[in-house]
Formats: C-alpha cells, sequence, structure tokens
C-alpha cells in the first residue's frame, strides 16, 4: 500500500480537493450496516487493517447477526478489492467516493514516529488494544491527507478517547431519524358542534384541505369542538376520517375481558384488530399496556373461527439487563422461557387458573349487583372448564397445569427465536416482536421481511430503554421502522403514555 507509506503518492486515489472528506471507520459501523461502505458519498473511505482482523475473528459466528454481516462484509471487499495493487492504491466506487485499506507504518517496529503519534503514546500508551490502534490509524490518515479526517464509530468510548488525541469523530448517521420533536400521542382537530354531531352519525368525515394537509395515511385523530365535545378517528387519506372500529371489550377464550382505559389503547386496540393494516408500531414506556393489548388483541382474533390467522408468534431479542447470567439448558421454549416471562404473566392475567375478585380492566365503575353476577358468571365459566394435568418429575406424580398452557401446547401460541428467524416465511401468523427498540434497522428488516400474506407483525417497545450499546434512541430498528414506514397505507403507529400498570409503577417511570 504505498500511496500511504508517505505524504504523496502519485497512485492514489484519495480525493484532496475541495469540499471532500476522509472517513476512516470502525468495525462496529460495517457489522452494523455492511452496506455502508457506499453510504459516505463522493468522499474518501478508509479502513484500518486492523478492522479487517476483528472482522475475520467475528465472521465465524455461524448464528447471530453479527457473523453475518462480518461475512457480507469480507464479500463486498472481496468484489472492490480483487486484487493486491487495488488493494494498495485503492478503489474509486460507485457513488464517486474511494475506498482504501489503511496500513498504520507509525505501529510497525523501527518505524518512523509523529509529533500526533507521540502524543497518542502519551495519552493511549497501550497500543496493543485493537481501538487504540484504529485510533491510530485515523492520525496517520489525517497527517498525511489535506481533506478533514474523521472517525466514524458506534462505541462512544472510541469517539472520547479519538477527541482526546485531536480527532474529529462520530457516530454513524446514516440510519438515524430526525432529531425527534416531542411529538403528541395524537393530533387534535377542531370541529364545529355540528360537523361533530355528523361524524358521529355517519362514522365518517371530510376534513378541510388546510386540517389534512399535515397528516398521514392511518394517524389517529381526536375530533373536538368549542364545546369540549371530542371524538377518536382514524385518518383514511385524501381528507377522509372514519370512527374507530374496536368492540366493546377483547378477551381470549375462558379468558377475562379487556377493555382500553385511554384513549391512546383504544388507538392501540384498533390498530391491532384492523385487517388492512399489516405492520403496527408501538412506543410506550413500562405499564402503558403494550404487551397486555397485544396478546389479547391477538388472541381475540386467531381464535375466531372467521380468523385469518393460525395462531400467534412471540418473540423479543435476547439482551440482558445487567450481567449475563449465561447459557440456558433445556429445550427451545425452556431457553426462551426467560425472555417471554411477560407474556406468560399476560397470558395468567388474562386466562387466570382462578377467577379475580375485582372486575379487571372496566373503564367505569359497575354495581355491586352486576359484579356479583359478572363473578358468578365467570366461576361458572372456570369451573366448567376441566383441568388439565401434565407429567412432572420422574416418580410419575401429576400436578395442575395453568389454563394458558393449553394453547402452547395446541401450537396456537408458538415461541420463535430470532437467531433462526432468517430464510423462514411466516404465513397467517400474528407475529408480535417485544423489546423491539433493542434490535438495530438491519435486524429489524430482516425479521419483517420473513412475514408472509396473511400475516401481521406488531413492534413494540421503549426507545428510551435500550440495553443494546450499539443503538439509540435515535438508530435502533423500532423507532428506524416506524420512521420509514410512516404514511403506508399499511402501517400504523400508536404512542401510549399513560402508565396503566399501578401507581407505583406510573410514578417510577416518570420520576426514577
Amino acid at each position: 500500500m504505498e500511496h500511504l507509506r508517505g505524504a504523496t503518492a502519485p497512485n492514489s486515489r484519495i480525493k484532496v480537493a475541495g469540499k471532500i472528506k476522509t472517513f476512516v471507520v470502525d468495525t462496529n459501523v460495517l457489522l452494523h450496516d455492511p452496506q455502508s461502505i457506499f453510504k459516505f458519498e463522493d468522499n474518501n473511505l478508509a479502513i484500518p487493517v486492523e478492522v479487517l482482523e476483528e472482522l475475520d475473528a467475528i465472521k465465524a459466528e455461524q448464528s447471530t447477526e453479527r457473523g453475518r454481516n462480518a461475512r457480507r462484509v469480507h464479500r463486498i471487499l472481496q468484489e472492490l478489492l480483487p486484487d493486491s495493487r487495488s488493494m494498495h492504491e485503492g478503489v474509486e466506487l460507485p457513488n464517486g467516493g474511494t475506498l482504501s485499506i489503511i496500513i498504520n507504518p507509525y505501529l510497525m517496529e523501527g518505524g518512523r514516529t509523529s509529533p500526533a503519534m507521540e502524543r497518542l503514546r502519551a495519552i493511549l500508551p497501550d497500543l496493543s488494544k485493537k481501538d487504540n490502534r484504529i485510533i491510530a490509524a485515523a492520525l496517520f490518515v489525517q497527517e498525511q491527507f489535506p481533506p478533514p479526517t474523521i472517525l466514524v464509530t458506534k462505541d462512544v468510548n472510541v469517539q472520547l478517547k479519538a477527541r482526546a488525541v485531536g480527532l474529529e469523530s462520530e457516530d454513524y448517521l446514516n440510519d438515524k431519524v430526525p432529531e425527534p420533536v416531542d411529538e403528541a400521542s395524537y393530533t387534535e382537530i377542531p370541529l364545529s358542534i355540528y360537523e361533530l354531531q355528523r361524524f358521529c352519525s355517519e362514522g365518517e368525515f371530510e376534513l378541510s384541505a388546510e386540517a389534512a394537509e399535515t397528516l398521514y395515511v392511518n394517524e389517529y385523530v381526536l375530533l373536538r369542538s368549542s364545546e369540549g365535545k371530542t371524538m377518536p378517528a382514524r385518518y383514511y387519506g385524501e381528507g377522509l376520517v372514519q370512527r374507530l372500529q374496536i368492540p366493546d371489550f377483547v378477551k381470549a377464550q375462558g379468558g377475562v375481558p379487556v377493555r382500553a382505559r385511554n384513549l391512546e389503547q383504544q388507538f392501540f386496540l384498533d390498530a391491532l384488530l384492523d385487517d388492512s393494516i399489516h405492520i403496527v408500531t408501538c412506543f410506550g414506556k413500562a405499564g402503558t399496556g403494550k404487551t397486555l393489548l397485544s396478546i389479547v388483541g391477538a388472541l381475540h382474533q386467531t381464535q375466531d373461527e372467521n380468523s385469518r390467522y393460525d395462531g400467534v408468534s412471540i418473540s423479543r431479542p435476547v439482551i440482558a439487563l445487567g450481567k449475563d447470567i449465561g447459557f440456558l439448558p433445556g429445550t427451545l421454549e425452556e431457553k426462551m422461557k426467560p425472555w417471554l416471562q411477560p407474556y406468560y404473566d399476560a397470558l395468567e392475567l388474562l386466562i387466570p387458573s382462578k377467577p379475580p375478585k375485582e372486575p379487571q380492566f372496566a373503564t367505569k365503575k359497575v354495581s355491586k349487583k352486576k359484579h356479583r353476577k359478572n363473578e358468578d358468571r365467570m366461576l361458572a365459566a372456570m369451573n366448567a372448564r376441566q383441568p388439565t394435568y401434565a407429567p412432572a418429575g420422574t416418580n410419575g406424580s401429576l400436578t395442575p397445569t395453568k389454563p394458558y398452557e393449553r394453547l402452547l401446547r395446541s401450537g396456537l401460541v408458538e415461541i420463535e427465536a430470532l437467531a433462526f428467524i432468517r430464510g423462514r416465511s411466516i404465513a397467517r401468523r400474528f407475529f408480535i416482536l417485544d423489546e423491539a427498540q433493542q434490535l438495530t434497522p438491519h435486524e429489524a428488516k430482516t425479521i419483517i421481511t420473513r412475514i408472509s400474506e396473511g400475516s401481521k407483525i406488531v413492534l413494540i417497545g421503549d426507545p428510551a430503554q435500550i440495553d443494546n450499546p450499539y443503538v439509540d434512541s435515535r438508530s435502533n430498528g423500532l423507532v428506524y421502522c416506524h420512521n420509514r414506514m410512516k404514511g403506508q397505507p399499511i402501517a400504523a403507529h400508536v404512542k401510549l403514555v399513560k402508565g396503566e400498570r399501578s401507581k407505583l409503577a406510573e410514578l417510577a417511570a416518570d420520576l426514577l
């Protein structure tokens, strides 16, 4: 790589004119988005040889997204750099930029040094670490070529260390959504009392061009009259808003009825129950009802004899909060059970082993007499249900199983492991993807592209609760998917804001 061994190199393809920049990319950027190589426009792209070493170690991971992406990067580089000459001189990219592989001569034994390298050794003396060697490679490029040099990395600590040695550094921003504005969970549209009455009687209303201008298809709105009367609705495009299509309650067979407790939950149920919507994204802090409503909405539809769905599939990324507890023994269901415990909790709540002592999820008070009738009816239903038993242990003793376990045994509810989803085609399933904010945009794309005709996918999560070190509130798969799908006729988005789990959970979510 002769063109990188001195300040001038006649064969170098690196551009030095005008406002051209040189971007040095870290390993995690390529793992996050293998196509990032083509997304730096007409600027110079430099890949330190240490990055190739890290990719080589990661490519052996057979069942992980990192391993697949590492192999994709190797294939792309093999096509772009087919021989030793292209490796030495660099190549021009289709987007007008250039690609080079960096070998830092300052790190060779007996090699020369420079003021920048002396500064690096004083601040970051341990050059056996790959991160420090990548920073050193970026400093070498900065010294050799006139354009501004920027180290691009998704590792915040590497960004800070680079800035400490006088090197400009930034995150990979290509797949980040714009800086979020604190948007409301719905849009209010003022109407006259007569227009609102007409909407209530006809079920739809045509908005003025000015009112409809800022709305996107399937956006949820609240129609409000000057007298304070309100009515929720959904925007269908071309100026038309229509009434929400939700029943008085939803329930699983043999379970308790569930009603929406607030306006946003009504929006969520409408999106869950509409067959014309194939993908739903939902943001919400802890306790807002994301998990409970998604599972009851799914069961309410799949257990209908006229349902278009054959069953419910549930999954979530396997990313631990705190220290990892290591490998889990058992079958796939047993391995996934700790990660999907919130759904088992929701199923136990929806199809309880014994009838609740008070009505669940009611939006209005019920009289004591009606309350007793509801309890008697529920108790009769529970008594009519035959108890089921399963072998426990090896001594042949029998223990009662929970009522919802029949759903798992029958296959109506399935547990999906995301590690094995590539290549699948998921047909006629109601797919719930929990904690979707932990995914990268490319992982979200991989999962969504598995959904076949007749299926529906619901992505839920809280962008403020992220444990994945390589995504943030603007670059995670959930937010990215919402931003790209917004306005599509088969997509809907809901933001849940009010916690309904308990007063304590609501206070904790807001104050802690």
